[in-house]
């Protein structure tokens, strides 16, 4: 028996796991970890990476939207948001071409761009097909959960 009297192996904690996993395929993050009443579970998956070495200094690149410009698209039906809090990198590596620029045309699962979390560099997919029109984010820049990225008409 562990310390909350539930014999180890608790149907509970396997839906648990399960609804986890759910959360990761919905929302496309890599792993999840939640603690509660002392169970803590650590959900990951497999996913491919780019790896790609960060500069010491990586500054914003210019023509990057002023952060007010994020609130004018909020409504957006093409509006892609961050999954996740980290770092957001529009190229797989420094002096690389951007994975994407506005007016190009994309296709539903190709990258858009990475966010580098934890020091896990998670690709960040285009959830549907269009033409980009605008890039919020600039190259290094931080970004929280749900904050505006691009969008894609």
């Amino acid at each position: 028996m562990n310390k909350d009297d539930k014999p180890a192996g608790d149907p509970l904690e396997g839906k648990l796991i399960r609804d986890l996993a759910a959360i990761l395929e919905e929302t496309g993050l890599s792993e999840i970890e939640i603690e509660k009443a002392g169970l803590r579970v650590r959900v990951a998956r497999n996913i491919q990476m780019v790896a790609a070495a960060m500069p010491a200094h990586a500054a914003p690149q210019t023509g990057g939207a002023a952060p007010s410009r994020g609130k004018e698209v909020s409504a957006h039906p093409g509006l892609v948001t961050s999954p996740m809090v980290g770092t957001a990198y529009v190229a797989p590596s420094p002096g690389a071409a951007a994975f994407v620029k506005v007016g190009d045309m994309v296709t539903e699962g190709q990258t858009l761009l990475i966010i580098e979390a934890m020091k896990t560099m998670n690709q960040i997919p285009a959830p549907r097909s269009g033409r980009v029109t605008q890039i919020i984010v600039g190259d290094g820049q931080p970004v929280e959960f749900g904050e505006p990225l691009m969008v894609i008409e």
